[in-house]
């Protein structure tokens, strides 16, 4: 008796583009900038659990982290800070998973991950793994973010946020304030064409 063939999985995602974007071997052709705002903008930060009348996008959240990095690091190149910009963009698929949860998941996730983001950077022209020290310099920037929006809206102590992530440095002064989605879209698309 043979056991009946199944359907292979389907891996891929449709965008509102109309591009299939394959999931286990994303393609640079198959990405937008405009499906990346789009889902980035409907991506929750912090599970969503954050005050105020929005949910803190990734997308607002990646304008702030391009903001900080160019803060303190004012000789950036223009495609250092495209890459600052999209260092999250992997998420408009895979959403954005709270940092214990990608760590239990282990390193298929973050294969994953790591796929889609080179992808996105051959899309645009960037390398499609960044140097160390690049990467680390966006990361810091990414930690000072958090420190951000834990104390501002995901209901964090100082103290609390002290033990988990990085204070800035005192100089350094960001006010969140979670936009609508549609107003969070346009802040992305609009610094991706500045810098693009």
């Amino acid at each position: 008796m043979t056991t009946p063939k199944r359907a292979p999985i389907r891996a891929w995602q449709r965008m509102l583009s109309g591009r299939r974007l394959d999931l286990l071997d994303p393609s640079p052709f198959d990405i937008e900038i405009e499906d990346i705002a789009h889902g980035l903008a409907r991506v929750a930060r912090w599970n969503g659990q954050t005050s105020g009348d929005y949910a803190f996008s990734v997308a607002e959240h990646s304008v702030v982290v391009e903001k900080l990095f160019s803060i303190l690091n004012p000789k950036a190149s223009r495609e250092d800070k495209l890459v600052a910009l999209l260092h999250d963009a992997a998420e408009y698929v895979v959403g954005d998973m709270i940092s214990p949860f990608k760590a239990a998941l282990g390193i298929d996730y973050t294969d994953l991950e790591h796929r889609i983001e080179q992808a996105v950077h051959l899309r645009f022209g960037l390398p499609p793994h960044p140097r160390i020290p690049l990467k680390k310099a966006i990361k810091t920037c990414d930690i000072y973010c958090a420190y951000f929006e834990a104390i501002q809206i995901a209901g964090f102590s100082e103290a609390e946020a002290d033990k988990f992530f990085t204070k800035p440095p005192g100089d350094i002064r960001i006010k969140i304030k979670p936009l609508s989605v549609v107003a969070a879209k346009k802040l992305y698309l609009k610094r991706f064409a500045e810098l693009a």
